[in-house]
């Protein structure tokens, strides 16, 4: 798909399963920053809308989970993310060790998963440059760390025009059934997939609180208007 621009100097690559796996990038001095890196069918559009926007100066990954690292070993630019995924990003495994897939309702797609997805979607192991931590600038924005779905899950917040890149702290999308969920609406992710669920709703929370004005998650188009913060503050209930 082609590069959309979602906010100055954010673009949004969509890719991969129904479209709906997202690679940002952000404008960086001649070049660009690339959040999160979505998965390996994508890698080949990855390096060619880095390029065409000025070239990659880095990767920074939401967190380390398969669907998330994908194209990160192709991308020939160096690979950060927060110290709580390094463990995750550097492992062969494309299966997280706190998952808990039996917990998924429906039999089939919990096979689909484990047999067929994860393993296509999986770039393999990352090799880490470096880590980012809460508080931290990446390209005009600022760091957030929002765990619960995954240890080191971090957010990107750019104050200016209230627009924050969240990876996964919150779906668009029924991860259980593969289905997308009303358009406008939000949830926090499936308990099968989280570290820990009920802080993954904190941090939900936490981002409601923000008010944000643009949310880009990890899936699905990005979330836009003044009234986010109560669709949040409901997704965090669900």
């Amino acid at each position: 798909m082609a590069l959309e621009r979602v906010a100055d100097g954010v673009w949004l690559l969509r890719g991969d399963f129904r479209g709906a796996m997202n690679i940002y990038f952000i404008e960086d001095g001649d070049g660009v920053v690339q959040f999160d890196a979505g998965t390996r069918g994508m890698r080949k559009r990855a390096r060619a809308a880095a390029a065409e926007l000025g070239g990659l100066k880095r990767v920074v990954l939401g967190h380390a989970h398969a669907d998330h690292r994908g194209t990160a070993p192709y991308m020939g630019a160096p690979v950060f993310c927060h110290a709580d995924e390094v463990a995750d990003a550097e492992s062969d495994s494309y299966i997280a060790p706190y998952w808990h897939l039996s917990e998924l309702p429906v039999t089939p797609v919990r096979w689909l998963y484990e047999r067929v997805l994860l393993p296509r979607w999986d770039g393999g192991a990352v090799k880490i440059a470096g880590t980012v931590a809460e508080g931290d600038e990446v390209a005009g924005f600022r760091v957030i760390h929002l765990p619960g779905h995954a240890p080191g899950l971090i957010a990107l917040w750019r104050e200016r025009d209230r627009i924050t890149l969240v990876s996964d702290v919150v779906y668009m999308v029924d991860s259980a059934r593969l289905k997308p969920l009303p358009e406008g609406e939000a949830s926090v992710p499936h308990p099968a997939w989280a570290w820990n669920h009920e802080l993954a709703r904190q941090s939900v929370r936490r981002l409601a609180a923000l008010e944000p004005e643009v949310v880009g998650a990890g899936h699905e188009l990005p979330l836009r208007g003044p009234g986010l913060r109560a669709t949040l503050e409901r997704a965090a209930e669900k």
